[in-house]
């Protein structure tokens, strides 16, 4: 597990910011062909297929790329719909997670507990 200090964290929050955004986006997309994509799901074994299933395939293909880059990174993706990510912070000598989310600024100003999740959060 990759820990970050309050300043590294704070360095790489514009590009991380960036790619939430798109990955609510392709979210987005998706649910645009939910039920088309269930239809063809259950037509499978004739053979499936999907009006937009090439752009449904993309957006899937774009979200497990960039979900992966976040992690790479260290960085916890918690809810892709609020952009919701934590960083591993060693604090008072254990491990807490700095807490930010999409609309929060530029900074990041929370922290919580690992057990306390983000009801938890507390101000830096």
């Amino acid at each position: 597990m990759k820990l970050f200090t309050i300043t590294e964290a704070n360095e790489i929050l514009p590009g991380v910011s960036a790619d939430l955004t798109t990955i609510q986006k392709l979210y987005a997309k998706l649910e645009l062909y939910r039920d088309s994509a269930r239809a063809a799901a259950g037509k499978s074994e004739a053979g499936g297929g999907m009006r937009g299933g090439s752009n449904y395939v993309k957006a899937l293909y774009e979200i497990g790329k960039m979900t992966t880059a976040l992690n790479d990174l260290g960085v916890q993706l918690k809810d892709y719909s609020k952009g919701l990510i934590d960083f591993p912070c060693m604090r008072e000598g254990r491990v807490v997670l700095l807490c930010w989310q999409l609309g929060e600024g530029e900074k990041i100003k929370w922290w919580h507990e690992l057990e306390t999740g983000f009801g938890g959060r507390q101000l830096l």
